[in-house]
C-alpha cells in the first residue's frame, strides 16, 4: 500500500509509523478503508451464502 498505492520512497515509507499509514490511506482513499472481518462478520456471511454440500 505505502510504495504501491501512495507511491511513498522506501525511507518514508519505513520510516511512518502504523497510524501515520492508515492516515495518509484514508485521506488519499476518502476515508473508504476496508476493515478487517471480525468473527461475527464471518458468521453473518456463512448465513448468507452457506457452502454447498455436493454429492459424490
Amino acid at each position: 500500500m505505502g510504495l504501491g498505492y501512495l507511491r511513498l520512497p522506501p525511507d518514508q515509507f519505513w520510516s511512518m509509523t502504523a497510524k501515520e499509514l492508515e492516515a495518509a490511506i484514508t485521506g488519499l482513499s476518502g476515508g473508504d478503508v476496508a476493515r478487517p472481518l471480525m468473527r461475527s462478520g464471518l458468521e453473518e456471511l456463512l448465513l448468507q451464502f452457506p457452502d454447498e454440500v455436493r454429492n459424490g
